[in-house]
């Protein structure tokens, strides 16, 4: 049986297993191809690859921070998922460099707030432990308050201290979205937004910044993903079908961070096989 799972995270992001562990857990949930998209790096493909089990399939990609118009005269934030893109390509090495400086920076400023009132968190406390090369994020400052007991999960520490509205935010320089499109596409990649409609997380687009994306060179659109509304899935199907966009599905899996489970939502093989055809950065690896 076909299962794809095309969006997940590893430690070299903001997951809670390594990329050896991610393929395993994979593995055991008959995922029999997976993506591994760890925001704004490729540092975890090498490890990913190598820890393949036999006829498992790896497409390598990456979540890329993003600011986009949001249809109503505004911005809000929003991720990119790049597939298959040359990693070496001096842009994405560029940028990726950039956002992860980005990601550091906000977490130092987001961790003094909350020192400022009181909270027993500290640079160290946020990133202590952390694998080398990780690229921090939000899930790191909620695993210290954890520690700090004083929130029982990273789900706890988003929607009381980490959310976009809180006091404690930081903004960061994120990628135009726009810029984003372009970058994969002149990488040899499919770029394909992520999560459009998770209204859950605040702010959404309108859908006519799709179709001005698609003008751009956006490849698809994830549909099926763990915060999306029946509504907003078939809004989305309906509009990807007009727009001659891929449709995909994930589990957007972080491990512990998240109870989503691996394979909650996935990719039809006719999508993945759409999204192979269009890339020309790097080929997808088997075990």
């Amino acid at each position: 049986m076909t299962r794809i799972d095309l969006h997940t995270h590893s430690v070299v992001s903001d997951g809670t297993e390594t990329p050896e562990e991610l393929v395993a857990t994979a593995a055991a949930a008959g995922i029999t191809t997976l993506a591994l998209t760890d925001h704004d790096t490729t540092g975890g493909w090498a490890r990913a690859a190598a820890a393949l089990s036999a006829g498992m399939q790896l497409v390598r990609g990456a979540e890329f921070s993003c600011v986009s118009p949001d249809g109503r005269g505004g911005t809000v934030s929003v991720h990119l998922l790049g597939y298959l893109f040359d990693p070496e390509h001096p842009a994405i090495v560029d940028e990726q460099a950039r956002l992860r400086e980005e990601r550091s920076q906000r977490l130092v400023k987001m961790v003094a707030k909350l020192a400022e009132d009181g909270y027993p968190v500290d640079p160290g406390t946020v990133f202590a432990d952390l694998p080398e090369g990780t690229t921090p994020g939000r899930p790191h400052l909620g695993q210290a308050l954890i520690r700090a007991g004083i929130v029982a999960s990273v789900d706890e520490a988003f929607a009381k201290l980490l959310h976009n509205d809180s006091k404690y935010y930081v903004e960061k320089a994120d990628t135009p979205v726009e810029t984003a499109v372009r970058m994969v596409r002149e990488a040899g990649g499919v770029p394909v937004f992520a999560h459009a409609l998770a209204r859950k997380r605040g702010r959404v687009i309108e859908t006519s910044v799709l179709a001005d994306l698609a003008e751009e060179g956006l490849g698809g659109v994830e549909v099926d993903h763990p915060d999306h509304s029946p509504e907003d899935r078939a809004t989305l199907r309906g509009l990807a079908g007009e727009l001659g966009l891929v449709t995909t599905g994930s589990s957007d899996y972080h491990g512990t961070n998240k109870t989503t489970p691996i394979g909650a939502e996935t990719t039809a093989p006719d999508a993945l096989e759409a999204l192979l055809a269009q890339a020309s950065g790097v080929e997808p690896l088997t075990g």
